[in-house]
Parts: structure tokens; C-alpha cells; sequence
């Protein structure tokens, strides 16, 4: 009971996911990330009692913020975020342990106060704790925190034993091959590998996890998981939403860097990797892997492997949409593309001949992200001709967001007293069979980080792969300019160039 009392997280911890003692240090504690996603993360895993019993929370960031200040304004980014209402019991004892240190990212100085300042908290304790370091800032100042945090001794802190550091990367991890090998040096001048969580917030989500459930633990879906009776692959990444006010950074980026290469492409070697020889996180790495670096060379120029476009004025929802060239912060001959459309192919014994087909854009006519298995169509001899049959091919189709869940569409005989077929949907959400509160992907990421599950994590040279394919097609069109841009109606799913990847092979997009 004493034990308990001294440690308020305690009670409840599940003893398979328990963390050691633990500091998290956010750089980057006054940015949007921190308010809408981290900090919300962590008050909910104190919620579900899965923070460890010695847990602190340390705010890091150029601004002068007193400790009282930022609980204040960590208190506020639960309110308007979280899942979960304020508790007034848990947000007491999170807040107890939360406090702030005031730096550049670039001053030695500053991260020998900030060790000095966990030091402390370890003498209070009068145990180590783990330093988990979550970069959440702007890619141009990765480097500075990296080394600095490796010139302070931080980086290397108890190294060897349970309570060493690791640190957290957001992406953008590179913006091209070149710098995402430079990102990875710099990493390794300073961490190991087995220190080093490259996060991508979409490995967190449910049916993201799930994809490998429905493979490998139902018999029914492997022995036809291959190209003899698989037809294509669909993955959709859509968003409603324009660039609004990250014009700025959106000129920078553009969907290929944005979504295609880092999120859409997690999904494409989870859905078709070999089954690992078991569920640990280097075994499910190691396939992805190969799977990655199975993907042939894309073709450019007309008639190749990609497309791209830029959304034009429309309607949503019913109200006029502007054009991308006419949103704040845009070049008025930008060629930054806001959809990409990409046909891939993959070399290897159970999907030679089966194209996977992936788009990703922004003001396109609805907010899903889905992952599509389309198998072959039956042999039509039985049910041909006279209007009333409906044949369609089985999809088993993963919605990843908004309504996270799976469906497979089934042919079925019309009741009546005439032989008649048509199409249905079977269904299963996540929010209809167990509940709508479910936990955020990032509540996920930041407790397996602290546990030291690599998992759902990106390793480096996974990176690095997905990286060596596209940036050919980035220095392509960067060559072209606007030659070859497309344009497509805000509102609508897409330009004619990406119906015209699919068409090549006889296949329309399905509609989600």
C-alpha cells in the first residue's frame, strides 16, 4: 500500500507493458504537435495507469516559459484535445512531475543545464531513470539537437543498461536520399540503433496494427494473399483539407515527400512483406525490408509509373474552394504537387504480375485513408448474360480513418423468386464492436518507445530504401518544372493522368 501511495502510476500498471523509470524531454514543447498529439498522449497513458511509478515530463524550447506557465498550457492542449475530459486526480499527479527548461537548439550551455536538471531528478528518486528525447521541431534543427545532445553526455547515459536513452525522430527524415544518409550519420555519431525511434504516427493506428492480425492469424486469408488470385492493389491517402496555412512548408514538401514516401509507403510492406519468423520488432523490420528494396525502378516521363497534379478551384462541401496557386504563401508558378498518384511492381515470387496502385492528395472529395485488396474475378461462364447477374470481384478493403474497421464484398443471390446476383458489404468497425474511445496512435508510439518496442517504428535503412526509390522522381520533376502538372477540381478524386496509371491494366479506382 505504501508502495502504491509513493508511486501513483503504479496502481493498475500492466506488467507487460510496464516502462522503467522515465523522463520524457519534448524539444520543440510549444508547438502544435506537443498541444494537439503529445501531450494529450501521454495524460491519457497516466489515464490508463501505464505510465511507469517515477515518470516526469520535461518541456524543451528556445522561449522562456515558467514551470507554472507550461502546466497551464499543457492543461488547456488536454481540454481541447484529448479523448478523454480533464481528470482532475490524474492531471495533479502528471502535473506534480512536469516542468520546463529554456535553451537553444544550438547551445551547448542549454542541454548541460537540461542533464543537470534530470540529474537532479534522479538524485531526488535516488534511482536512474531512462532519457527518452522526442524531437518534435522543424527538420532544420534536427542535426544541432542530435550532436548536442551527444556533446552533453546524454545521449550516451547509462548506455548498456535498462535505463539508457533513446530518442524519438518526427519526419520528415530527410527530404531526399542524400539527406536522409546524412540524417542517418549524424544519428550514428551519436546513437545506436537500438536508441533510435523513427516514428510515423500511421504505424500507430488500429487497423494499421490489425493488417498483420487479418494476414497471419486468420487461415483463411494467407493461402490466397499472393498473385494467384490477387488482381491489384489500391491504397488511398485522401484529405479534405487544402494547404491553409502551411503554404510555407507545403512549398517545400509537396505530397510525394508529404505522404507517399514515408506514410503510404508503411503500408504497401506491411500489406505485402513475407511473413516474419516471429512477431519481434528486427524480425518484422527485416521483411519490410526486403520488401522495399523488391519494388522495381519506376518508369518516368508519359506513360510511366507516376503522376502528379495540383488541385484547381472547386466546390466542399457545398462552398467554393480556391485553387492551390491562389492560397496563401504559394508561388504562382509553383510546381509543388498536391496529389501523386504511383503504379509500383514488385519483383519477388507472390506478387509478380499484381500492380500496387497508391494516390495520396489534398482537397480530394472526402478524408479516408484505405487500403483495398482486390482478388480476381470468378470465371463468368455460370453467371453471364440476360442483365440479372452482378458479378464483382472480392475486396477486402482496410479503413485506416476516418472509421477505422475492415469490409469484404461478397456477391449474393437477391432474395425472390428469380435467380438474380448483386454485390454486398460485410462490415466490422472498431467504434461499433468495441467502443468509439479508442487509444490515439500516438499514445501508442510514445509507450513502446518507452518500453523499447521498435516495432512500429522506421529503421534506417528502411528509410533509406523507400527514399532511393522516389528520389529519382523527385529530381524528375524538379528538371520539368510545371511540365506534366496536372490539374484536378477541389472536391473531386483526382486528376485524368492518375486514372490513367490504372487504366493501362484494364482497372479504374475504386471510389472508398
Amino acid at each position: 500500500m505504501a508502495e502504491t501511495q509513493r508511486h501513483p502510476f503504479l496502481h493498475g500498471l500492466s506488467k507487460h507493458r510496464g516502462a522503467p523509470p522515465t523522463v520524457v524531454v519534448i524539444f520543440g514543447a510549444s508547438g502544435d504537435l506537443t498541444a494537439r498529439k503529445l501531450i494529450p498522449a501521454v495524460y491519457n497513458l497516466g489515464f490508463d495507469n501505464l505510465l511507469p511509478a517515477d515518470f516526469y515530463l520535461v518541456g524543451y524550447g528556445r522561449k522562456p516559459i515558467p514551470d507554472d506557465e507550461f502546466r497551464a498550457l499543457a492543461s488547456d492542449a488536454i481540454k481541447e484535445f484529448s479523448r478523454r475530459e480533464l481528470n482532475a486526480d490524474v492531471w495533479s499527479r502528471l502535473a506534480r512531475r512536469t516542468s520546463y527548461v529554456a535553451g537553444g537548439y544550438d547551445e551547448k550551455p542549454a542541454f548541460d543545464k537540461l542533464a543537470a536538471h534530470i540529474d537532479e531528478l534522479e538524485r531526488q528518486i535516488g534511482r536512474d531513470v531512462q532519457r527518452l528525447f522526442y524531437i518534435s521541431t522543424p527538420p532544420s534543427v534536427f542535426t544541432p539537437i542530435l550532436l548536442n545532445l551527444g556533446a552533453s553526455g546524454l545521449a550516451a547515459k547509462h548506455l548498456g543498461l535498462p535505463h539508457h536513452s533513446k530518442v524519438i525522430i518526427e519526419k520528415p527524415f530527410g527530404k531526399d536520399l542524400a539527406s536522409a544518409r546524412a540524417l542517418n550519420e549524424t544519428i550514428r555519431s551519436v546513437f545506436e540503433e537500438h536508441q533510435v525511434y523513427r516514428i510515423d504516427h500511421y504505424l500507430g493506428k488500429e487497423t494499421v496494427q490489425d493488417l498483420l492480425v487479418q494476414r497471419f492469424a486468420n487461415a483463411i486469408f494467407e493461402p490466397l494473399w499472393n498473385r494467384n488470385f490477387i488482381d491489384s492493389v489500391q491504397i488511398t491517402v485522401a484529405e479534405e483539407v487544402g494547404v491553409e496555412k502551411r503554404g510555407g512548408y507545403y512549398e517545400q514538401s509537396g505530397c510525394l515527400r508529404d505522404m507517399i514516401q514515408n506514410h503510404t509507403m508503411q503500408l504497401v510492406a506491411l500489406t505485402a512483406m513475407e511473413p516474419p519468423v516471429s512477431l519481434d520488432a528486427e524480425s518484422i523490420r527485416d521483411e519490410k525490408v526486403k520488401l522495399l528494396k523488391a519494388i522495381q525502378p519506376l518508369a518516368l516521363g508519359p506513360g510511366g509509373d507516376v503522376a502528379r497534379a495540383q488541385y484547381a478551384a472547386g466546390m466542399m462541401g457545398g462552398k467554393a474552394a480556391k485553387g492551390y496557386l491562389e492560397e496563401e504563401g504559394i508561388a504562382p508558378q509553383s510546381a509543388t504537387e498536391t496529389f501523386a498518384a504511383i503504379r509500383l511492381s514488385i519483383n519477388n515470387w507472390r506478387w509478380q504480375g499484381v500492380p500496387f496502385y497508391l494516390r495520396s492528395g489534398k482537397r480530394m472529395a472526402r478524408r479516408v485513408s484505405e487500403i483495398a485488396i482486390n482478388f480476381k474475378c470468378p470465371p463468368g461462364t455460370l453467371f453471364a448474360g440476360s442483365g440479372r447477374f452482378d458479378i464483382a470481384a472480392n475486396t477486402l478493403s482496410f479503413q485506416i480513418q476516418p472509421d477505422e474497421g475492415l469490409s469484404l464484398i461478397l456477391n449474393t443471390k437477391v432474395p425472390g423468386l428469380d435467380t438474380r446476383t448483386q454485390p454486398v458489404k460485410m462490415n466490422f468497425r472498431y467504434a461499433t464492436t468495441f467502443g468509439s474511445n479508442t487509444p490515439e496512435a500516438y499514445e501508442r508510439l510514445v509507450l513502446d518507445a518507452m518500453i523499447g518496442d521498435g516495432t512500429l517504428f522506421i529503421r534506417g535503412d528502411e528509410a533509406l530504401a523507400s527514399w532511393q526509390l522516389y528520389t529519382p522522381v523527385l529530381e524528375s520533376w524538379a528538371a520539368a518544372g510545371r511540365e506534366g502538372m496536372d490539374a484536378y477540381a477541389a472536391g473531386s478524386w483526382g486528376p485524368a493522368t492518375g486514372d490513367a496509371l490504372l487504366a493501362k491494366n484494364g482497372h479504374v479506382w475504386r471510389q472508398p
